[in-house]
């Protein structure tokens, strides 16, 4: 059974301030002659984010203080925009139905993940998207975009862009794809501890959040 999961974003006026990044966990083994075994212990990264580097008033406080209630703390995961990294193209330009591989048509096939892909000449990496922004996304068959909602539908809640009956790509016709999309998270402790009067000279709040993994 899925953990729990609210479909809604974090304060974003927080979330675009805030720290955090992608995390690896690499086994590293040196052996006696000097030389290095590595070994890769996750198939994806997780992102770890600090949102009290993001908060700088009172009322921005407050803000989270409440939401980190209506998520329970720990329990409910939700949507939380990662400024750096929440499109499949390039920062600060549109979508574009071109921008990324996400299937190849085959005899039946109706239904395709989104996937952001980096990298391409060494060892590319596939990042499944499992919660795109809605109204975003944009498809195309064989280079050339179909219409959302006629020829095809996304569930926004988990990435699955689904082809109707009559409108399935061709066997062989790569299938792309171009979309806005929020990271699934949570907090990270169950407990938010505050010092007002060290807040209010300038100190940052410790606010941690993790990634939760497909």
């Amino acid at each position: 059974m899925p953990a729990p999961f609210h479909e809604v974003r974090f304060p974003v006026d927080v979330a675009v301030k805030s720290r955090g990044g992608p995390r690896r966990r690499t086994d590293v083994v040196v052996t006696g002659s000097g030389r290095e075994e590595r070994n890769a212990r996750w198939a994806h990264a997780r992102r770890r984010y600090d949102a009290g580097y993001g908060v700088k008033t009172l009322t921005a406080l407050a803000a989270v203080v409440a939401f980190f209630e209506e998520r329970r703390g720990r329990l409910y995961g939700f949507r939380w925009r990662d400024r750096l990294d929440d499109r499949s193209c390039t920062p600060g330009a549109a979508p574009g139905p071109l921008d990324m591989p996400i299937g190849t048509g085959a005899a039946g096939l109706a239904s395709f993940a989104l996937a952001k892909t980096y990298g391409a000449a060494f060892a590319p990496y596939r990042r499944p998207i499992e919660k795109p922004v809605a109204g975003s996304v944009r498809v195309a068959v064989a280079g050339v975009e179909r219409a959302a909602g006629v020829d095809w539908d996304v569930d926004a809640a988990t990435g699955q862009v689904t082809f109707r009956p009559g409108k399935l790509p061709a066997p062989g016709a790569a299938v792309t794809a171009g979309f806005l999309f929020d990271v699934p998270v949570r907090f990270d402790a169950d407990e938010l501890i505050v010092d007002l009067a060290a807040f209010e000279a300038g100190e940052i709040p410790s606010i941690p959040l993790i990634e939760i993994i497909p």
